[in-house]
């Protein structure tokens, strides 16, 4: 391989060929999907705040090292500055902080349906900053999406009941996905004022951590650490593949291809944490599941290729 494995994923230097959209896609989608369960050995000992603050700091600081190692530029003014605080405080603060939060209240499929609303939330926010145009294939795609995500977690949902926790919970998750859609909207602005993924993504996840730190002590919360195996491999995962190699390829391709098409990815992540639990949880394939991958799938084809010049 003639570039080392970060590198050729994160591409971000004029040395390395641009890898494509497609490639950076399923990184994305993939890697993201597999958290959750990763995400599950987060919880307990140590407060999420306080892990969150650990994922960061320490992504942030591979990231600036290996900037120094390849000689990359990590110097930019004030206004450059100002767009890693709004991108650390949105993305790498209050999604997560809401995100954990959620999962007190409510389960994993409701949190999948409520994230998977981010895809609207591009969709609507793109148009908004940017006056994206979007088309009625994408329109259609991102219907089919979000009703799949329902049809999937729909006998889960089904056994749940409505109560004030449960509202609170989805309440909080929605809003995740709100800050998720809007630091995504501060990334493609970045992007459009020639900020290199790679050194934006180190500062605002310093920037992130940092913020996330000080909420953690005005919580009061104790920087305890779990010494076991499962936590540190989960968080080594979730530092290196969840957040430096996922999030360079995910806003990579949301430069390239838009918010509004990027966000897609959102409704796919569910999809392969269900086919995780499928082949490493004993979940049992059923009509539900067959129904909701084929409109998920179905819809992933509408935002993604190319349709008809009238579009």
């Amino acid at each position: 391989m003639r570039y080392p494995f970060m590198l050729l994923v994160l591409a971000h230097t004029s040395r390395v060929s641009p890898l494509s959209n497609t490639f950076l896609y399923l990184i994305a989608v993939l890697i993201w999907g597999s958290t959750w369960l990763a995400i599950e050995f987060q919880l307990g000992v140590v407060a999420p705040e306080v892990s969150i603050v650990y994922r960061y700091l320490a992504a942030s600081g591979i990231l600036f090292s290996w900037c120094k190692i390849n000689g990359l530029n990590v110097r930019f003014n004030l206004k450059s500055h100002q767009w890693f605080l709004l991108m650390g405080l949105l993305m790498f603060c209050l999604n997560y902080i809401l995100a954990y939060r959620a999962q007190l209240y409510i389960t994993s499929a409701l949190s999948a349906i409520a994230f998977s609303s981010m895809l609207w939330m591009n969709i609507i926010n793109s148009r908004v900053f940017f006056g994206a145009r979007v088309g009625g294939r994408i329109y259609l795609g991102a219907a089919l999406g979000i009703i799949g995500i329902i049809v999937l977690f729909g006998p889960q949902v089904g056994a749940i009941s409505l109560s004030d926790g449960v509202f609170f919970g989805s309440l909080l998750a929605i809003i995740g996905a709100s800050m998720a859609s809007f630091g995504n909207m501060a990334s493609q602005a970045a992007q459009k004022a020639k900020l290199p993924v790679l050194q934006s993504n180190a500062w605002s996840m310093l920037y992130g951590g940092l913020m996330t730190l000080l909420v953690a002590v005005f919580q009061g919360q104790e920087f305890t650490f779990d010494p076991s195996l499962a936590y540190l491999a989960s968080l080594a995962y979730l530092t290196v593949f969840g957040s430096v190699i996922a999030f360079g390829a995910y806003l990579t391709l949301l430069g390239r291809i838009g918010a509004h098409k990027a966000g897609y990815a959102s409704v796919m992540f569910p999809v392969v944490a269900l086919i995780l639990s499928m082949l490493f949880e004993g979940l049992a394939l059923d009509a539900y599941i067959v129904a909701g991958f084929a409109l998920v799938l179905a819809g992933n084809l509408l935002v993604l290729t190319r349709g008809p010049k009238t579009y």
